[in-house]
């Protein structure tokens, strides 16, 4: 028995020692730019690894310097499909993505220059932070691991929201890098602050039309948000102190959103785009006799979060500002109903500067850019298709295909931010399954993509 327990640790060694010097990892060590690899353990794959991916800061002038950049990969068969999720923020899960589930892919996962892991020492260099220095950290990655590991394959890019977004700038400026391209829920902005948001947003929740409400009467969607965010602002003197004291147990302060009272305002002015993207139901929303102010500063914060406006919150994704505020574009709050509660401000909206990095305030917005961006997409873009939900703010800004009939659009008209494929009904779902393996395949496909945005 001795004997036979020996061998069978001596073999399970061997095993691990095979397992851990085999093939991919082999590969991966050959490529310079890749250090620190570290396995990991992540079903449903074979092997997974975390590594680090040396870029520079400037791809234009690689003498200013490099830093590091988190990728994580998830390995099935060499000759297996790759799908490779384009962060828009840091890598925030391991786990199989819904593409990699449906076709059984390999799947890599690149978190954004900047975020999270991959932010350089010392001051971030902010003028490095473009849509094009991005798309070049993914190329290098993509066209290394392409030729060096994964020759015999297609390649699938994806991201979700800034990731979708990331998604469709990357294919932009490298449209060969992959064959096909699925930008989930990604806003196509066009301004700064493009005003299809706000259109969008003061349209949600009325009743459409030549439809009733429903049986029971009562006010729409839209106005009983508008009641509630008023009710809030009457009673700010009760919430505030609650704030304060959320603000105290968290340790939040809020001198980049203005102080904490103006920080209170921002979140009433938040709760409508929060409720619609994340699809909050209005049925859970105190009634408008409740005179429980900590029932209602508990709904308020829970739907529109005060971590949001945080200097903590602020400066961790300080990136996503500066990319916002210079080149994608954001919303903007329309305080015009609510002026009397703003007697300092001296427009109408107000605007995400605020969370601009101290010293780039002044950084001139890429207009021309974005409207690069949406033509190519009108009109030269091939095999991505996007998914949306219909009551998600985001969709506002939605792709405009026009005539472009080598890319598909699908909405699925009650879903918000978290709309996936998974939640279209039967006969949708297997039309963007059939036009996904065709260009997997590399087969053209008629489009039949159908669009229908209701209002709920």
């Amino acid at each position: 028995m001795k004997y036979v327990f020996t061998l069978v640790v001596s073999l399970l060694l061997a095993c691990g020692t095979l397992f851990a010097n085999g093939p991919l990892l082999q590969k991966l060590q050959q490529i310079k730019e890749i250090s620190d690899i570290r396995e990991l353990k992540v079903p449903p794959y074979s092997e997974y690894y975390e590594f680090w991916y040396e870029q520079p800061l400037d791809h234009n002038n690689p003498a200013k310097g490099t830093f590091k950049q988190r990728v994580l990969l998830g390995h099935r068969d060499f000759k297996a499909p790759m799908v490779a999720i384009l962060e828009g923020y840091g890598i925030y899960s391991p786990t199989e993505s819904e593409l990699s589930q449906l076709f059984k892919t390999n799947q890599l996962t690149i978190e954004h220059r900047f975020f999270n892991n991959s932010k350089p020492a010392g001051e971030t260099p902010w003028s490095d932070l473009t849509l094009k220095q991005a798309a070049t950290d993914q190329h290098e990655i993509i066209q290394s691991l392409r030729q060096k590991v994964y020759p015999d394959t297609r390649w699938i890019s994806t991201g979700i929201s800034k990731g979708g977004q990331t998604t469709v700038y990357h294919r932009y400026f490298y449209p060969e890098d992959v064959e096909v391209s699925v930008p989930y829920v990604a806003p196509i902005n066009l301004e700064k602050v493009d005003p299809r948001l706000e259109k969008f947003l003061s349209k949600l929740g009325d009743t459409p039309e030549n439809r009733h409400l429903l049986e029971g009467g009562g006010k729409e969607t839209k106005w009983q948000i508008f009641d509630f965010q008023k009710k809030c602002f009457e009673n700010l003197n009760k919430l505030l102190p609650m704030l304060e004291e959320t603000a105290r147990s968290r340790g939040y302060t809020f001198e980049k959103a203005g102080g904490t009272e103006r920080a209170l305002k921002l979140i009433i002015m938040e709760f409508p785009f929060a409720f619609w993207q994340w699809g909050n139901n209005i049925n859970d929303m105190p009634q408008p006799e409740v005179e429980d102010f900590e029932q209602i500063y508990n709904y308020l914060v829970r739907i529109s979060s005060p971590d949001f406006f945080s200097d903590q919150s602020i400066r961790d994704i300080e990136a996503f500002y500066y990319a916002a505020l210079t080149e994608t574009g954001m919303y903007a709050y329309n305080i015009k109903p609510f002026k009397k509660y703003f007697k300092e401000e001296k427009d109408n909206i107000i605007t995400f500067d605020f969370a601009m990095p101290k010293g780039y305030e002044n950084t001139p917005f890429n207009t021309k850019q974005l409207h690069d961006i949406n033509n190519w997409l009108q009109t030269k873009a091939e095999n991505m298709l996007f998914i949306y939900g219909g009551i998600d703010p985001w969709s506002a800004t939605a792709v405009d295909l026009k005539k472009n009939t080598k890319c598909a659009k699908y909405i699925k008209a009650d879903m918000d931010h978290k709309c996936r494929i998974k939640d279209f009904e039967n006969l949708t779902r297997d039309a963007i399954l059939k036009t996904l393996k065709a260009w997997i395949k590399g087969v053209e496909v008629e489009n039949e993509a159908e669009e229908e945005v209701l209002f709920y």
